[in-house]
Parts: C-alpha cells; structure tokens; sequence
C-alpha cells in the first residue's frame, strides 16, 4: 500500500482495504467503501468512539451529525477528485457525547486509480493539544537550555561558573535545589550551591558511598533516584528537607569526570523530560568549566610570566614582526631612562644583534649593555634582554690601562737602575769619587720609587679584596699632620706649605699609621698635580662628633664629571694633561679605602680661584671611653 498524490492505493477491491489498515495504529483509522459502508475500524476507533468493529463493519458509521453531512459530503467530493483534506471537526461518541476530533481524509484506489472507497483517521483534539504542549513545553526547554548554555559561558571565573550551573539546573528541572561538587580523588567537595546554606560549601563526602559513585559504577550520564528517605546516605539530602528524589548528571572535563550536578526535588516532580536536560546541561556544564579552568591556568601562567617579566634585574623587551617595542619592564626603563610610555611602538634604543649573539653597546648616556636577542617563531615577536656591564667595562678598560701604565711606570726607572749600575759595573775605576756617589744615590731614588709603587700595588690589592686590617685607637691627629709636613718646604722652591691645626684638637679614634698613608698621598697629589707651584694648605677642626682635614692645591683642578670616579681602581680624571704625571690609578682609592676603615670619609671639591680641595672626615675619640686597642678588619663598598 502506497500513497500517491494524497491518495491510498491498494492490489485488491474494497474487501482489501482491511489489509490496508494497521489495526494496531495509535490513530483510529475508519475505511469506508464507495458506499461509505464501513470495511475497517481499528482498535484505536474503538476506544475513540465507543462501537466495536463487528457492530459496524458493512454498515454506515453513526458518527457524522446530521448538522455536519453537508461538510462531510463535500470533504469526500473533494478527495474524489485528488489530495487529501485535513480539518478540525466534530464527531458522535457512542454515549452521545460529541467528540472534538482532527480528521484527516482521503480517498482510496486501485492501481488503475479506480476509487474503490475513503480512509479517515482520526485524532483527538485534546490529544492533539497536549502533544502540542508538550511539544511546545520541549522547544520552550531548549531555547531555555540555549540561553542557560550561553549563560554558564558568559563567566570565566570558575566559583561564579559553578554556581551558574547549580541556579541553572533548578531553572531547567524544577528542582528545588541545586549543586555542584566535585571529584577530588575518592571525596567529592561540594563547589556550587543554589538555593543550599553557604556552610554547606566546601564541604566533603565519601565518593564510594555517594550517588555519585553509584552512577559511575552504571557507567550512564544520569542517574535519578527516587523514594529518597532518611536513610539515604548522600549527604546532600540533609540540606534539603523533605527531598524526595534526587537527580544526578556527570560532568566530564577533557574526557574525564569532573564532577556532577545535583539536582534535589522536594515539592516537585522529575521525569524524563528533567532527566534529559540534566544530561545535556551536564554536557555543557562540563564545557564551560574546563573553559574556565583554562582560563584561570592562562591567567596563572600570565601573572607568573609578569612577575618574572617585571621582577627580572635584566632589561627585558618584547618585540613584534616590525622589530617594535610592545613590552618594556621596570628594569628596562631605569637602564636605559626610557619609560614603557616612551618605546612602546617604536625600536628600540639599540641595535639588536643576531639570535643566539651578543652585542655590546655604548648609550648616549655612557652605559654600556650586553644585548642578546632571541626569536619566537609561533608568533614571530622577539625577546631582548640587556643588562648593565658598565661596571665591568671599566674595571676591563682599568686593568688594561693599569698593566699599561705599571708597566711604564716600572720600566722607567728599572731601566735607570740598570743603567747605572751597569755603568758602576764597568767603569768603576774611570769614575771618580763623587760621580760613584752620584749613581748610588740615583740608584737608591729609584729603588725607593719602586718601593713606593710597590707598596701602593700591595695596598690596592688589599684593600680590594678586603684583607687589610687596622687597628683602632686614639690618637692625636694634630701630630701626625705636623709630622707630615715637617719636610715638605725641602721639597719645592716653587710650592709654599701653610699647616692650620685647631688648638686643642679631639683626638681621633682610628689608626695612626693608615693615617699617615693617607696624608702623604694626598700631599703627594698636592704637589704632582700642582707643577706650577702654588700654595699647599693643611687645615684641621673639630666639627660636632668628627675631625675634618682639608688638603688643598693650586694646580690643574678635577672635572666635576670626575671627582666621584677618581678614588675607583685603577683610574685617574681624564682632563687636562693629568695623565702625564704617571701613577697607576691607585693612590685615591687607597686613601678612601683608609678613611672609611676607620669610619670616616674622604671627598674631592674645587678649590675656589682653581686647583683641589681634598676633604677627610674621621670620628673623634670618645673621651674615657675604657676601650684598648681593636684589630678591625678594613670594609669598602668595591
């Protein structure tokens, strides 16, 4: 049997519509000869209108009333002449009662297409409505699913997602609470509530003796268990009075279980209906929550790369395609002096050497850097670091320059002493009396030069490596400047000496002997850097709790860019011609490397009209103090 054009069609005459009717269909389904004597009236027609089929087949169906034949008589024209006619109308019970019913009719054929009678099946109208609503109750469910779906993914802040869940599941379900908890090995913690006490958060239960358990023991998505009583052991049911019926959905998180809805009924019902929205909610409830659980761990991941970024001691940069700066950290900004604000969309300040190379590079500033850079091909940005070697760019300039000038310093009067005495040597008896004293005293000026070089090479590296030790003591200061000085004016006819001690000076507490290094270097200096001549001054005076003791010249003076790096290793003020009085760059960092191991501090200023003003700080000697004398050891910044 077969339906062609709204027609059905059937091998035999009339007397086959039988077998063309399903007696067992859900719809009461009526075929009518070209009489309209009745050929068939299934089972569902006899709940429908009341008549058994023995009482009416071969007859006519009392069911078409009188104030409808009319209707009734032209739906079967229109079926004679082709298509089908569907239309809400009504119909007699057997009781008598009229029946809203939906008929559909059409008309019955041969193969040759001879009308050999009508079918009509009837449905319910009240039938039909609650199919509707029912229907229509799905379709509201799913476009609310659509939007609790859309919902629960609006947040990536996983607590607030859980929570979602749990008020969107009693939205779905009816249920009166709802929650949602999850596996934490063999517990299950309770994560999302709604509708549930706060203190119930957090809380843990058994995850073999749960309704969890017991639904991964089914190995199914849902499980609803009902007849819930006292004697549940789920702990859940406490929170809830009267619950009656618990439902369960198992959330999965990349393929593996999560966790799991609840859903907790008291006052209402579930069916299946609520079932199958918890299964899709889990469903999705299981994607939003490894989207948030992604989210945090990228956040995670994005504040500990910060961290690092803005913690690193390094220059640290991020560039794009262009070579453009889009990230600049703290440290990147305090060496070079170019706030993020500043480089953010352009190059950077230097050059950028090749991946996996090393360039260093000079800034206007005078800051040397090491600058590596390294490529990112999945995104193709580049990460620059740099760091500051200032420091040891010059300690590397210093050494140079050291070994360059001890090794002039030591050449020349090493050469004079050979010299001489290769003279006394070989000439001896040709050299009369004072030409003989003449080279021996030469020779001994020059071994004493060589001493002194030596003493100040040993000082230096003493007090580099902080194994010079002093001992302190009071002591009068006053004397050792005296002392000091005594034999200066024999030295220049061109200098003049002027010594300016306080009357009743404090004593000082500190070492006498590294005392007198300090003055004779800075008295040295006076007079090497004053080659001109001019007037020498030493002055001391008490100032509160310290003795102050200024050396001052008249000579060549100190650039301001210099007067901080000339008591650093190895290094002497570039101006002028300050070079040409030799020296190995270490007399100033020795006499500071003094002055502050026995507490004190010295500093280089401008002698007003010109040439330099040396000024040494150290602590005054606390009077009765009952100390002895200490060994301290010497401490510097170097």
């Amino acid at each position: 049997m077969g339906d062609v054009d709204g027609s059905w069609v059937t091998d035999g005459d009339a007397d086959g519509v039988a077998g063309a009717v399903v007696a067992s269909a859900p719809d009461a389904i009526v075929a009518f000869d070209r009489d309209l004597a009745v050929v068939s009236w299934n089972a569902a027609a006899e709940r429908l209108f009341g008549w058994q089929a023995e009482e009416l087949v071969g007859k006519r169906a009392p069911i078409v009333p009188r104030e409808l034949m009319a209707e009734h008589n032209a739906v079967l024209e229109r079926v004679r002449t082709g298509g089908r006619v569907s239309l809400r109308s009504r119909r007699y019970h057997r009781d008598g009662r009229l029946l809203d019913v939906r008929v559909d009719t059409s008309a019955l054929r041969s193969p040759t297409g001879a009308l050999l009678g009508y079918v009509s099946v009837y449905h319910s109208v009240e039938d039909d409505d609650a199919a509707q609503g029912g229907a229509a109750r799905r379709a509201r469910l799913v476009r609310r699913l659509t939007d609790v779906v859309a919902d629960i993914n609006a947040d990536l802040d996983l607590p607030i997602v859980l929570d979602r869940i749990a008020a969107s599941l009693t939205e779905l379900t009816g249920a009166d609470a709802g929650a949602f908890a999850s596996i934490e090995g063999d517990r299950l913690r309770l994560v999302g509530l709604h509708r549930l006490p706060e203190e119930a958060r957090g809380s843990t239960a058994e995850l073999a003796t749960s309704l969890v358990g017991k639904l991964l023991r089914t190995g199914r998505p849902v499980l609803l268990e009902t007849g819930v009583g006292d004697g549940c052991e789920e702990p859940l049911r406490a929170y809830v009075p009267g619950v009656h019926t618990i439902a369960v959905g198992l959330a999965a998180v990349g393929g593996r279980p999560y966790g799991a809805l609840y859903a907790l009924f008291a006052r209402h019902r579930a069916s299946h209906v609520e079932l199958e929205l918890l299964e899709l909610l889990a469903g999705h409830a299981g994607i939003a929550v490894g989207n948030a659980m992604a989210y945090q761990e990228a956040v995670r991941q994005r504040a500990h790369e910060r961290a690092v970024f803005d913690a690193c001691a390094d220059g640290i940069a991020v560039l794009d395609g262009e070579s453009r700066v889009v990230r600049w950290n703290a440290a990147a900004a305090e060496l070079t002096g170019l706030t993020a604000a500043e480089v953010i969309g352009k190059p950077p300040p230097f050059p950028l050497p090749a991946p996996g190379e090393k360039l260093t590079f000079r800034l206007p500033s005078g800051r040397w850097l090491d600058v590596l850079c390294n490529e990112i091909p999945e995104t193709g940005e580049a990460v620059v670091d740099f760091r500051d070697v200032t420091r040891a760019k010059e300690l590397e300039e210093a050494k140079d320059l050291f070994l360059a000038v001890t090794g002039h310093e030591l050449r020349t009067p090493i050469t004079i002493v050979r010299g001489f005495a290769s003279t006394l040597d070989r000439r001896w008896d040709a050299l009369s009396d004072a030409e003989r004293r003449s080279a021996v005293r030469t020779i001994a000026e020059r071994a004493n030069a060589l001493g002194r070089l030596m003493d100040h090479l040993l000082l230096g590296a003493w007090a580099g490596t902080g194994a010079l030790t002093i001992t302190t003591e009071p002591f009068d200061l006053g004397e050792r400047i005296r002392a000091a000085t005594l034999g200066l004016p024999a030295l220049s006819d061109r200098h003049r000496i002027e010594v300016d001690v306080q009357p009743g000076l404090p004593l000082v507490h500190g070492d006498a002997l590294a005392t007198e290094i300090l003055l004779g270097q800075l008295l040295e200096n006076a007079f090497k850097y004053s080659p001109d001549g001019g007037l020498i001054r030493v002055a001391a005076w008490a100032e509160g709790d310290r003795v102050v003791v200024v050396v001052e010249d008249e000579g060549v003076g100190i650039a301001p860019a210099d007067r901080g790096r000339i008591f650093e290793r190895f290094v002497q003020a570039d101006s002028g011609n300050r070079r040409r009085f030799g020296g190995v760059g270490l007399g100033l960092y020795i006499v500071r490397s003094l002055a502050r191991a026995q507490g004190g501090e010295v500093t280089a200023h401008p002698r007003p009209g010109g040439g330099t003003r040396m000024r040494v700080v150290l602590p005054c000697a606390v009077p009765d103090s009952g100390q002895g004398k200490q060994k301290a050891p010497m401490t510097t910044d170097q």
